[in-house]
């Protein structure tokens, strides 16, 4: 269900126990960055790990919006998910050049390609977690 707020849009869906999709339109700067923050914070609330947010008509961020996603991206490492982007508009991709965000926090072209990053990370976590049988161990 899309929820409004001044100049900005999200729409919220929730993929699976442990992923939710935010699309995020219109601006997000210091009017409507806690609208964003409280719509992640409910993810996480809801035990969502995985966050893809797709940017893809997002006009513009500034500092504020930023520090969402740098805010989101910690809360879900520390959760043992991540976020990953999407598609961000060319001057919110600028943005998250120039600081240095796209080096550590992957971006895609379309959501299903986050999506199967995701499960992607998940299958991995899940054979690292894996107990090592005894026997193989002793062998």
């Amino acid at each position: 269900m899309p929820l409004h707020e001044e100049n900005l849009d999200i729409d919220v869906t929730v993929w699976d126990d442990v992923t939710a999709v935010l699309t995020v339109g219109g601006e997000m700067d210091v009017d409507t960055a806690t609208f964003v923050h409280h719509h992640v914070a409910n993810q996480f609330l809801h035990g969502r790990r995985h966050l893809v947010l797709d940017l893809s008509a997002l006009s513009f961020m500034d500092s504020s919006g930023l520090n969402v996603v740098i805010k989101a991206v910690r809360e879900a490492r520390e959760r043992g998910g991540d976020v990953h982007l999407v598609a961000p508009t060319p001057a919110v991709r600028r943005l998250l050049e120039i600081t240095g965000l796209t080096v550590t926090t992957p971006i895609h072209e379309t959501i299903d390609e986050a999506l199967a990053a995701v499960r992607q990370k998940d299958a991995v976590t899940e054979t690292e977690a894996r107990p090592v049988n005894q026997a193989s161990a002793d062998e």
